[in-house]
């Protein structure tokens, strides 16, 4: 417990004393975001790598801290060694494509194409897959074929999903931090230490920075940051799924292991379900930018940038709750409980926006 301690203080004072410095760089060095287009909410030149520092900071904490000693068995050092470099390879990958984006731009195919390929390296070189749905459904056991298609699937879809509510001041880290630490408490229950640590680092580096990043923002994450982000927590969402269940004490053992890594990213994946299905509909590209995402919905309403990200992150923290009724719930209503809290909000935040727009309207006449 000692070194998850340590983890987290690294990564939070690595941002904290870093980022100052990069803000400056970023400035003289005209790394800015500029608020050139309607879309866009900031009123001033910010700063847009702030991604460098927490994948800095996340990279050294856990490498820092990394025991391989607790490991005693030649087949643990195998995999965990293994799993360290694929780590390491495919978030370097990301990284280095956010911070092309950042500074000069990136088309979202050439995106995409990174995504997939690095989602490849994971689940086919890596071997982090999902192999079946654990009783979502009644469905335990999935073939191979299909389980290489749903991780696939999955870590296009979280890594995007995070990438796509990086759209106000302290939304997407906090976000990644309330579903990291969750993970890292889920992980430390299981006595699973070197996933804790990953957790732990990532959380620290996202606190620190929510510093400088809460509103009003002195720099943004990015792309850099955000694919990264998405990147860390989809590999820590896979591996808590797959974690065997004889690891696992009496209580955990009844919780829905994917149930709950769901209610940790139930906005992110809310949002982007949502926003994929309008832009359909719309028969717009689904990569293409536009205010139409919840956090703008709400911002539409009334509420500060502060008052807006406070309310997701209720709404996230009270969804992870709802999934502990899994202990009394089978797998597939426990679900359907999360699904509800899910529509539940859809629903406040379309009948807040319409108020708004009603008075509007209203007053015009």
């Amino acid at each position: 417990m000692a070194i998850l301690v340590l983890v987290f203080i690294t990564a939070f004072a690595v941002v904290l004393y870093s980022t100052p410095a990069l803000i400056k760089v970023a400035v003289l060095k005209r790394l800015i975001d500029l608020p050139s287009e309607d879309r866009k909410i900031h009123k001033r030149a910010i700063p847009t790598i702030g991604g460098i520092i927490i994948y800095a900071a996340t990279l050294f904490s856990f490498s820092l801290w990394y025991n391989i000693d607790d490991l005693h068995e030649y087949d643990q050092i195998y995999e965990s060694v293994k799993e360290f470099k694929i780590l390491v390879a495919t978030s370097l990958v990301l990284f280095f494509v956010g911070v092309k984006d950042d500074i000069i731009g990136t088309s979202p195919v050439k995106k995409l194409f990174a995504n997939i390929l690095v989602g490849l390296i994971l689940v086919l070189m890596g071997d982090i897959r999902i192999t079946g749905l654990h009783g979502v459904f009644g469905v335990n056991e999935i073939p191979q074929w299909g389980s290489v298609f749903l991780s696939l699937f999955t870590y296009i879809v979280v890594v995007n999903a995070m990438n796509l509510i990086d759209g106000i001041d302290g939304l997407a880290a906090g976000v990644g931090f309330i579903a990291s630490s969750v993970f890292g408490i889920w992980f430390v229950f299981a006595d699973e230490y070197t996933l804790a640590s990953l957790s732990f680092s990532l959380s620290g580096a996202l606190l620190g920075f929510l510093i400088f990043n809460f509103s009003p923002a002195k720099i943004f994450m990015g792309d850099s940051g955000s694919l990264i982000i998405g990147m860390f927590i989809c590999v820590l969402s896979i591996k808590l799924i797959e974690y065997p269940l004889n690891r696992l004490d009496e209580f955990w053992i009844h919780i829905s292991k994917p149930i709950i890594v769901i209610a940790a990213l139930t906005y992110p994946l809310t949002d982007t379900l949502r926003i994929f299905v309008i832009r359909a509909a719309r028969g717009q590209s689904p990569f293409a930018a536009d205010r139409n995402h919840l956090h703008h919905r709400l911002l539409d309403c009334g509420y500060s940038h502060v008052k807006t990200v406070i309310i997701i992150y209720i709404y996230s923290v009270l969804t992870v709750g709802v999934s502990l009724l899994s202990y009394y719930l089978n797998p597939s209503l426990s679900l359907l409980a999360v699904l509800v809290c899910s529509g539940l909000f859809i629903l406040f935040v379309h009948f807040s926006y319409q108020s708004v727009q009603n008075k509007k309207v209203n007053k015009a006449e």
